[in-house]
């Protein structure tokens, strides 16, 4: 791809944006990089950074800017149907984002994993995997590492491991990997997608340029992933925690097994799992059907399963307090991931839930609520809609919180020993926190206080 000389603008000045920005400078093109953020505000962000000679235009996005580019980069973050782009693609200017940059400018084999629920700990056990197997990886994308920052390091031998969003993949076009998976598919972000159809569309782009050679792996027990099976072009595997397979991951009794042409492996017993809960099961399966068709023997997945114990923010034990466990999820940033969280605990639960509201719907969520939450204590802009739909259904165990520092203390005071008090909130943390995992850092330093109040 040729880079230099050529005048690219950045959109957006964050985890893709700062990173790309510093690539393109090296490579010689005329940047310029425009945020919403005041330019006072971007030019701190670049203090440390090896960015410099670059134009900076903050505070708006203006659609001027799209005549003086021959090329944009456009950050996860930022919508597609903003007057800019919109601009630039009247022009005919190319408009990529960053996973599609890096794409071009890369020949190492890319794994990539996409759906609603699921991803980061997918992504996180398959790298595990590929560098017990003595390959070098690099666990990047959606995970908090740009894939761009990495590409002048990736060899022909290495791997990506690419945690893919929706957001990522929609502004992709030529974006290839190797090994592809789609976990599941439910309803999130429509606020960003408007349809469910144009959310599955985008997701359907991790394998839209597989070609046969590749591989893509698909859940079997998720409607809406199998049935984008028709849409794919290269070699298709499924996995299923629900049915034996002709080929594919799945559980024969209590083994997770993988059979792949006439070739079949016991690869462990689901006990042994060391991350537990349906739902870990089925990332077992996807991570260890993606692991083998890049070649990775069955013993070493076995080695990692049995070792892996799953990442932060995602069903996190956090303390045990007075006989009450606290958990932090503060990954459940959708309803349907949230449903998981409830169903693998096993006390009851006294619950946080709310936040910014990507247009879910929560009736599913709360059904899950019986038998498993006692109360549940609502914050951020969700709580009237999540409040409404609960009592709808006769749950009135329902309480406000007047902050994030409240909803903990209100938690401390309605649990009993026996009890677990777990964050995860089916929505977004946006216009409260900058991103989930400030929201989940601030939950456990909070359980850390109550523990010296106690």
């Amino acid at each position: 791809m040729q880079i230099s000389g050529k005048k690219v603008l950045v959109i957006g000045a964050a985890v893709t944006g700062i990173p790309a920005v510093e690539q393109l400078c090296k490579m010689g093109a005329a940047v310029t990089l425009n945020d919403k953020k005041s330019t006072e505000e971007i030019s701190a962000m670049l203090k440390g950074t090896r960015i410099n000679h670059i134009r900076i235009v903050g505070g708006e996005h203006p659609v001027e800017l799209a005549e003086e580019c021959e090329l944009v980069i456009v950050s996860p973050g930022v919508p597609l149907d903003m007057p800019l782009i919109k601009k630039a693609h009247e022009l005919g200017r190319e408009v990529i984002g960053e996973i599609e940059l890096a794409y071009r400018l890369t020949s190492t084999p890319i794994a990539a994993i996409t759906g609603t629920n699921g991803k980061t700990t997918t992504t996180a056990l398959l790298g595990e995997i590929m560098k017990e197997s003595g390959r070098k990886t690099f666990v990047t994308g959606n995970i908090g590492h740009a894939m761009i920052s990495e590409v002048e390091n990736a060899k022909v031998e290495d791997v990506f491991v690419l945690e893919a969003s929706s957001f990522q993949l929609e502004s992709t076009v030529d974006f290839r990997p190797k090994v592809s998976a789609i976990l599941n598919i439910t309803p999130d972000h429509l606020d960003r997608h408007k349809t469910f159809r144009n959310y599955v569309d985008a997701k359907c782009k991790v394998f839209r340029n597989q070609k046969p050679g590749d591989f893509a792996i698909l859940n079997k027990d998720d409607e809406e992933t199998y049935k984008t099976a028709d849409r794919v072009l290269c070699k298709s595997l499924f996995f299923s925690r629900k049915e034996i397979l002709e080929e594919g991951a799945f559980l024969e009794g209590q083994m997770l097994v993988i059979k792949l042409g006439d070739k079949k492996e016991e690869i462990i017993k689901k006990d042994e799992i060391y991350i537990k809960g349906p739902h870990n099961i089925e990332n077992a399966l996807a991570a260890s059907m993606m692991a083998y068709c890049l070649g990775v023997k069955a013993e070493v997945i076995r080695k990692v399963l049995k070792e892996f114990k799953g990442v932060e923010h995602r069903l996190e034990y956090v303390d045990e307090i007075n006989g009450v466990t606290y958990y932090n999820d503060s990954k459940g940033t959708n309803p349907d991931s949230s449903k998981v969280a409830i169903m693998a605990m096993d006390r009851p639960i006294v619950l946080i839930a709310g936040g910014y509201d990507k247009g879910s719907e929560f009736d599913d969520f709360i059904s899950t609520f019986a038998g498993k939450v006692k109360e549940l204590v609502l914050i951020g802009a969700t709580a009237d809609k999540i409040e409404n739909a609960a009592r709808k259904i006769g749950f009135h165990n329902i309480h406000r919180a007047s902050d994030f520092e409240d909803a903990v203390a209100q938690c401390s005071k309605l649990s009993r020993s026996g009890d677990c008090v777990l964050l995860s909130p089916a929505c977004a943390s946006w216009g409260m926190f900058k991103n989930f995992e400030e929201r989940g850092r601030i939950f456990k330093s909070l359980v850390k206080d109550l523990r010296g109040t106690n």
